[in-house]
């Protein structure tokens, strides 16, 4: 099976077109080729199938195989293999989610998709400055959903932490049933935000989208920021636009294109 390696902000995953057939096991195949060394590496995998509801329907899988409602650097890579393969020719387009239609604005320059903004849907903030023990310590958050859940922690210098061990006991804490997503934020002044993700089903990762998103909003609901954020990610800047719905604008890049067989990846593991 043929597959495009892409990243939006070095935030990576496998691409495969599954408009006319799709994979039986997306899980397992996720979990197999995205191992480093003996895979392809990546964050995950996504599959571009075709929709009833939408120009196009996304199914993503993180590293370790559990599928995520949304993705934002997914979705911006959508839009760009989709144009540049021939799969459309509309630089407006809409994308089927599990958390539901998202709309994608592409900006083309000689038939290349140099940024895509992504309507995000709006946020809903349901916790400002609620508190949690972890790793031997307490950590003040804010809740917020963008589709799916993130947990927002404002710190002081966030380049000199280690977010790993926080990370993976806030990601499974018992406040969130469904495990969530964990950004660690410094607000630099009101326009602009550096931030480290720690990704659910994946660990820590170059860049989130969606993350980004969660983390303006809740940089907005404590009264940090205004309506226009830059968030500066590990891989690279994403402009955030707040309003009734959040809007996300970036970059996305093809890394190559390659072929694996399923058979040999399932013969490896058994």
């Amino acid at each position: 099976m043929k597959f495009t390696k892409m990243q939006g902000l070095g935030n990576d995953y496998i691409y495969l077109n599954c408009m006319e057939r799709a994979p039986e096991d997306p899980s397992a195949l996720s979990v197999l080729l995205s191992r480093p060394h003996f895979g392809v590496g990546s964050d995950g995998l996504v599959l571009i199938l075709p929709s009833d509801k939408a120009d196009f329907r996304m199914r993503m899988f993180n590293a370790d195989g559990s599928e995520g409602k949304m993705c934002g650097n997914a979705s911006r890579c959508i839009g760009k293999y989709v144009y540049e393969q021939g799969l459309t020719g509309k630089t407006d387009l809409t994308l089927e989610t599990l958390s539901g239609i998202r709309t994608l604005h592409l900006s083309v320059r000689d038939g290349k998709v140099e940024q895509v903004s992504v309507g995000m849907g709006a946020a809903q903030v349901t916790a400002v400055g609620d508190v949690l023990n972890a790793a031997g310590k307490d950590w003040r958050y804010t809740s917020v959903s963008v589709g799916n859940p993130h947990c927002v922690i404002f710190c002081k210098n966030v380049e000199e932490m280690d977010i790993a061990s926080p990370g993976r006991l806030i990601e499974t804490h018992p406040n969130f049933p469904g495990r969530t997503n964990v950004e660690f934020a410094q607000v630099l002044d009101p326009s602009h935000i550096r931030m480290r993700v720690w990704e659910r089903g994946s660990g820590e990762t170059l860049a989130c989208g969606t993350g980004a998103c969660a983390t303006a909003a809740a940089a907005a609901a404590n009264g940090l920021c205004g309506k226009e954020v830059t968030v500066l990610l590990r891989g690279g800047p994403l402009q955030i636009q707040l309003g009734e719905e959040i809007t996300m604008t970036g970059p996305a890049a093809f890394v190559f294109d390659g072929e694996f067989r399923e058979e040999d990846l399932y013969a490896e593991n058994q």
